[in-house]
């Protein structure tokens, strides 16, 4: 068939075309990018008085973005389930410089909660230019001890899992209307990197050891850095932005060598067979070295986390 010519046409000629394409293509390509990117600092978005909504803004890198948007003086709408952090988050942003806040407590799980969300920012400010996607959870847990009749852990792991694609489909249909800017943050002090996991059963805790056991010997970095590159690349228009930057040579890693990537992950994140995950070659370098003072900041060394 003629479909099948093509496709062995195609075979053979892609390769090399692209091969070459890339060879002539990229130097004035990222050139290009290059100017682009410092007009874009030079250049970026004044986003005071603007209307910002921040998703999971009690604690973490949603707490520390709306002190950042607040210090540039804009208008936020703040939400979680936890209300009374809610309400010491608003003060202090209002205390650094936003001009309105107003919080409402909601979970971003149920599409009414959204919903509520948007009108309730909407009747208030009467506009919305900024929306933060924050909100979020992790879990640890091998798939075979997933429970199969749990239907909220497996959408909670697809839609993980789905996130970037799902932006990024968006930015193809928004096109240059809406800016979207995807961040991936590398381990940054959090509750996440304090150790709380939702456990199959659904419910939440706090599992140090298991924390140990997952982020190892990679150094936490601190949230308030984070949340400020954060904000500074959605407001000069970027793209993508990982925090801290050194953290993108790992998808570099994946890309090129899949194979010492998934080896590596292996070796130290999970444990012999028969043993419990936080008896993994991560945990027990953390305890023989004492790594952990050095590497991980005091502020997730408690296993006290905010609870209202």
């Amino acid at each position: 068939m003629a479909v099948d010519l093509i496709h062995k046409f195609l075979n053979m000629a892609a390769p090399p075309f692209t091969f070459f394409s890339f060879l002539f293509f990229l130097p004035p390509y990222y050139l290009f990018k290059s100017f682009l990117s410092i007009l874009s600092s030079i250049f970026s978005e004044n986003v005071s008085g603007k209307v910002v909504i921040i998703t999971g803004a009690s604690s973490g890198i949603g707490e520390h973005l709306a002190y950042e948007y607040g210090r540039r003086g804009a208008r936020l709408a703040l939400t979680a389930r936890r209300e009374k952090s809610l309400l010491e988050v608003a003060d202090r942003a209002r205390d650094l410089g936003s001009p309105d806040v107003i919080t409402i407590r909601a979970d971003v799980s149920n599409i009414d909660d959204c919903r509520r969300l948007v009108d309730d920012t909407v009747n208030h400010f009467g506009r919305l230019d900024h929306l933060v996607n924050n909100a979020g959870m992790t879990s640890v847990c091998m798939f075979e001890d997933a429970p199969p009749d749990m239907n909220n852990f497996r959408a909670v792991m697809a839609s993980s899992a789905a996130m970037s694609a799902f932006f990024e489909s968006l930015r193809v249909e928004f096109g240059s209307d809406i800016g979207i800017t995807i961040a991936t943050p590398g381990y940054i002090e959090s509750e996440i990197t304090m150790g709380k996991y939702l456990k199959k059963e659904g419910e939440l805790e706090v599992q140090q050891d298991l924390r140990d056991a997952q982020v190892g010997f990679m150094p936490v970095g601190s949230v308030s850095g984070c949340a400020r590159a954060i904000e500074n690349s959605a407001c000069r228009g970027d793209r993508y932005v990982t925090e801290p930057s050194w953290f993108s040579v790992t998808f570099l890693w994946k890309l090129f060598f899949p194979e010492v990537f998934e080896w590596s992950g292996r070796l130290f994140s999970l444990p012999t067979p028969g043993r419990p995950p936080h008896e993994a070659l991560n945990k027990r370098i953390m305890d023989f070295t004492g790594a952990k003072n050095v590497l991980y900041p005091s502020t997730i060394q408690s296993p006290d986390v905010k609870t209202e």
